[in-house]
């Protein structure tokens, strides 16, 4: 008995050490399920029942437990926007005019020009050339080109 309670003490401290190292929260089940032998072992159990019961708990809690954990903790997901799809909602201001039809350039808050055009779907009356400076605020992004809108320019 007490040879399977050292064996299961020690699959314990080592799948804890290697989850640290991983950080993954599998191994941490695993040693989980080692406690669950352990505990087994230690209520007289045969050896292959405790084997068993620690194969079952390691298994439900990979399954079960570890996806909630790592749903909960935001895995998986960069909160962060990046790249072209950071640029949506971004303002920017015209420094090369354009019209509906003819692209112009922004300046983004970001620093960065792009060659622009204006939204098909604004809905309101686009003026023939936007004088440079007019607020903007990106709605998407083709190619290389930023669809914006017009926006009012607020006062601070």
């Amino acid at each position: 008995m007490w040879t399977w309670v050292v064996v299961w003490i020690a699959l314990v401290l080592v799948f804890l050490v290697v989850e640290v190292f991983t950080l993954d929260f599998v191994f941490v089940m695993l040693a989980a399920g080692s406690a669950g032998g352990l505990v087994a072992s230690l209520l007289g159990l045969p050896w292959w029942a405790a084997v068993l019961i620690a194969a079952a708990l390691s298994l439900l809690l990979i399954a079960l437990v570890r996806p909630r954990v790592i749903h909960a903790l935001g895995r998986g997901a960069d909160p962060h926007r990046t790249n072209v799809d950071a640029l949506t909602g971004m303002p920017g201001e015209v420094v090369v005019a354009f019209t509906a039809s003819a692209p112009g350039q922004v300046r983004l808050a970001n620093g960065e020009t792009w060659s622009a055009r204006i939204a098909a779907d604004t809905g309101a009356a686009v003026p023939v050339r936007p004088p440079l400076g007019t607020p903007v605020v990106v709605t998407g992004v083709e190619g290389s080109t930023a669809v914006v809108r017009l926006t009012e320019r607020t006062t601070p």
